[in-house]
């Protein structure tokens, strides 16, 4: 059972022992009856044997008798209470009726030994039940060592491959070259660390792999441990944490421990911001907790063994940012690797590894997914080859085609589409939305070109217009980021410009915009009045930021304003001087609901500029 159901039903089991054990030593307990009552007994002759002590006086009857007040069950011994104001011959009755008056008592009272035990039994019992819990606690736990020794687990193990299972190696590893350049020299370090000792080179203690998620940061360490050839360690640094204060310490230690034993030997450690956070940030309620415990652990640790050991640990993050410097200083993870997302040609390599096992259809072009995906991780091509042989399988295809990567590629980017019925009203205007935002990315200079329009609803929008560079794009102009706010705001431009209403239809646009011009002002510079500074923080720090004073946000506002309004004043001039062309791209999209880049440019009548024409 789980552990918090298991805690209830035994809880529930004490109590019902405890109340079962309190109920059988409680038998001798005699009611009590009325001194009325007992002379009524004694009339009657029902009266065997008394025993009396002052005016106090227990006894047995011959035949049993209805329990007194109500209560439930027969008695034949009992007590009762003499009055002293009693005046009837009771010896008289007593010696009338051959009533034996014993020496000893009558009904036998526990001892106080018996009644201190009877009190502290379901205290004992919930102790018992305590300790029963602790130890299947600390069955799941680590060392714990400083614990009275309440239970260990398992010591670490290098990670096991399956019988006749592949090791991961950079073959299996494309797009970041660079980064194998760097990982390649732990490799070589591994393989022959005598060759480093002649010269007295000292590999670097740690690599801190560093990237967006999806990146491939946790196959470039088992490539590197595949490549090598030694035993691999993995583990993630949220198992560290525990309740208990200390046990992510030990861990720690025991971990470390164990690889050197085994050295040469790699230790990952996934996600290592969860404990390497910057110490005294005022997160913990004392100045000590357990994950500091635990960062210092691997800070001694790292510091404590030397290149020669053969011992090489490789981290991974999402946020170096946030990493205590005392784990990034050199003689620690004094080498930082950045795994950036692809470029084109690391895409399309990283497709062809992805589609190794899936059949491909000779019409198939790996170069052109590649163009038309900047921007995605290893991660989200492995998505997308998966997608894509999905598809084929529910066409009953043999073959994964072009149709089915282009097919998955709209899924991942767009979402999913719904069968939703709207009015015609509702889908014309959805088709001006959708062609505005085309309408506007193919007349601006330099902007993205159109891949594709669609008025079928996906996901959460009622319509989509997919925009890609054609090349990636590594630094972006001024000029190019306020055509970005001029498409973005051509959907409700095109509302009001035909319909002159505006709808919630463009809530995600506005936050595109909103996004692209704080940073335009806030962090770019390109803005006059807030000159050459950076008002706003990369990482948000709220609304708008802490790091500026209030004048400087005003300001901020005021410039973001500014820009948009001009942005949204010559997105509606564009299209009122281009009407004819938005009404028949809106009719083409009525027509067909779905166009692809030729089909869409042919409907506005604008030819498809190229790099000559400065699209790049």
């Amino acid at each position: 059972m789980p552990g918090w159901r298991w805690l209830i039903l035994t809880a529930l089991i004490v109590y019902l022992i405890t109340n079962l054990v309190l109920s059988f030593f409680n038998e001798g307990d005699e009611p009590t009856i009325s001194y009325t009552e007992f002379s009524k007994q004694v009339a009657n002759g029902n009266v065997s044997k008394i025993y009396s002590k002052g005016d106090a006086i227990q006894g047995q009857l011959k035949a049993k008798q209805p329990a007194p007040d109500g209560d439930k069950g027969d008695y034949t011994k009992f007590v009762t209470q003499r009055p002293a104001f009693a005046d009837d011959d009771l010896w008289a009755d007593l010696t009338k009726q051959n009533v034996n008056v014993t020496a000893s008592p009558v009904v036998e009272q526990r001892s106080f030994l018996a009644n201190l035990l009877l009190s502290l039994a379901p205290i004992l019992l919930l102790v018992l039940l305590w300790v029963i819990i602790a130890r299947r606690m600390s069955a799941g736990m680590g060392g714990m060592g400083g614990l009275g020794g309440l239970g260990r687990k398992a010591p670490p193990k290098p990670v096991e491959l399956e019988e006749g299972a592949k090791r991961t190696t950079f073959e299996d590893v494309a797009g970041i070259d660079e980064v194998e350049g760097e990982l390649n020299d732990v490799v070589d370090f591994l393989k022959n660390p005598q060759e480093y000792r002649k010269l007295g080179a000292r590999m670097p203690g740690g690599v801190l792999l560093s990237g967006p998620p999806g990146t491939g940061k946790t196959l470039l360490a088992r490539a590197v441990a595949g490549e090598a050839g030694v035993p691999f360690f993995s583990a993630s640094a949220s198992e560290f944490i525990e309740m208990i204060v200390g046990v992510g310490a030990s861990r720690v230690r025991e971990l470390f421990a164990e690889a050197r034993k085994v050295a040469p030997a790699i230790i990952f450690i996934d996600e290592i911001d969860t404990i390497g956070r910057v110490r005294g940030g005022g997160a913990a309620m004392g100045g000590h907790d357990e994950r500091e415990q635990t960062l210092n652990q691997i800070l001694t640790e790292m510091d404590g063994f030397s290149g020669s050991e053969g011992v090489v640990v490789l981290a991974a993050t999402n946020r170096a940012d946030v990493l205590d410097p005392a784990l990034t200083r050199p003689g620690r993870f004094d080498r930082t690797v950045v795994v950036s997302p692809p470029d084109r040609g690391g895409r399309e390599a990283i497709l062809r590894i992805h589609t190794r096992d899936i059949p491909l259809a000779e019409s198939v072009d790996l170069a052109q997914v590649a163009r038309t995906t900047p921007g995605m991780t290893g991660a989200e091509l492995a998505n997308l080859a998966n997608e894509a042989a999905l598809l084929a399988v529910k066409r009953r295809q043999d073959q994964v085609t072009q149709s089915d990567l282009s097919d998955a590629l709209e899924k991942v980017q767009l979402g999913a589409e719904r069968s939703l019925v709207m009015p015609l009203e509702e889908r014309r205007r959805t088709a001006y939305h959708e062609s505005g935002h085309a309408l506007l990315g193919m007349l601006q200079p330099g902007a993205d070109p159109v891949r594709k329009i669609t008025i079928v609803p996906r996901g959460r929008a009622l319509g989509v217009t997919l925009s890609t560079p054609d090349a990636d794009r590594y630094a972006y102009t001024e000029e190019y980021l306020r055509g970005r706010i001029i498409g973005a705001l051509g959907g409700m431009a095109a509302e009001h410009v035909v319909y002159d209403v505006i709808t919630t239809g463009a809530e995600n646009d506005l936050e595109q915009v909103t996004n692209i011009v704080r940073g335009m002002v806030g962090r770019w510079g390109m803005s006059d009045r807030i000159g050459k500074l950076t008002a706003i923080p990369s990482d948000g720090g709220g609304p708008y930021g802490l790091s500026a004073a209030p004048a400087t946000l005003d300001a901020v506002d005021h410039e973001m304003r500014r820009i948009v309004d001009e942005c949204y004043v010559e997105a509606c001039r564009l299209l009122r001087e281009n009407r004819t062309k938005l009404d028949a791209l809106a009719e083409a999209l009525l027509a067909a609901e779905t166009l692809d880049e030729p089909a869409a440019y042919a409907a506005a009548g604008i030819p498809r500029l190229t790099k000559a024409h400065g699209t790049d």
